[in-house]
């Protein structure tokens, strides 16, 4: 990839090329995914938008090819929460290689009752973890092909106050929107910590990274029509949590630094600079929580096991001396 100079500190608006490079975001349609995206689009990178609507994709597409002139950005039809439907979907993806997936689809529920996925488990877990578990298993051999393929798993603030329970995963017990939301980002975070371990063991060439966003809001992102509208009294009353919170667009550049930048390392959580909220992007340190090998290793055999998946992940295995 290309690398900013040396000495040159990271600049958000002056990204490097990435011209011939190929860049998958699930949910890319919306929110976070979108201006990951229209960010990347602008690198000359081919943006691929996996998502569910065939016309919310339709309305992000033209929405960036507005704001990138000549930008390279298509649909790839996705749906995390149908297990059965992955392997056909990246194949439809129709490249050789795949320079990076960013894991940044993601369903939030409010409310009770606990909702299910046709294969019988609970939504949000299923959608965000499960679903990029087992998409990673079909990418593989595509990030494989790339000469420094990258896997960004999308962090969130929700997950820093949760643990995981190995024995309820999928909150079957005691269910609580918020909490099982937080289990499940603090699960995704959990195997892409896990993932890059186990690809620094096989010696690839892959890096698995997390960023998170920080503190985004919608009140503080500019406007994408149809996509997202921004009035202006919703921006003026917005204007005292911009002091500590920032827009969605703020809140992509983590993860597009993750993608692009070669100072990126392996297990690596990148975040908004001023108290994980808002500001440029800079490498955290990771809470030991998100990081426990013994609760890693518990999720990952349970993942495999749920999806059906080689616990492998279709990625290079040791050789045995």
């Amino acid at each position: 990839m290309s690398a900013v100079s040396p000495g040159r500190p990271w600049d958000v608006h002056r990204l490097p090329s990435a011209r011939n490079r190929t860049f998958l975001i699930t949910g890319g349609n919306a929110g976070i995914g979108y201006f990951t995206a229209e960010q990347l689009a602008a690198t000359g990178a081919v943006v691929v938008l996996g998502c569910r609507d065939a016309g919310k994709a339709g309305a992000a597409t033209a929405s960036i090819r507005s704001r990138v002139p000549g930008a390279r950005v298509r649909h790839l039809p996705l749906d995390l929460a149908d297990l059965s439907s992955l392997e056909a979907a990246v194949d439809r993806l129709d490249v050789g290689r795949l320079d990076a997936v960013v894991h940044n689809a993601g369903v939030a529920l409010d409310d009770p009752p606990r909702r299910e996925t046709a294969d019988g488990h609970e939504l949000m877990f299923a959608t965000n973890h499960l679903g990029h578990f087992a998409l990673t298993r079909w990418l593989a051999p595509l990030l494989c092909a790339a000469p420094a393929g990258r896997v960004v798993t999308v962090g969130s603030f929700a997950a820093r106050s949760e643990r995981l329970d190995p024995d309820d995963l999928q909150s079957a017990r005691d269910y609580r929107p918020q909490r099982a939301y937080g289990r499940s980002k603090l699960a995704q975070t959990s195997f892409a910590l896990e993932l890059d371990r186990r690809l620094r063991a096989t010696g690839s060439p892959v890096l698995s990274v997390v960023a998170h966003p920080g503190g985004a809001l919608d009140s503080l992102t500019p406007s994408r029509p149809p996509l997202h509208t921004a009035t202006a009294g919703s921006r003026l009353r917005a204007l005292p949590a911009g002091l500590l919170l920032q827009g969605k667009d703020a809140g992509a550049w983590p993860i597009v630094r993750a993608v692009l930048d070669e100072e990126v390392r392996g297990g690596d959580l990148w975040g908004p600079r001023a108290f994980g909220l808002r500001g440029a992007p800079r490498r955290e340190p990771v809470p030991a929580h998100m990081a426990d090998p013994a609760v890693a290793a518990r999720l990952w055999s349970a993942s495999a096991e749920l999806t059906g998946t080689d616990p492998h992940l279709g990625f290079a295995r040791p050789r045995l001396l």
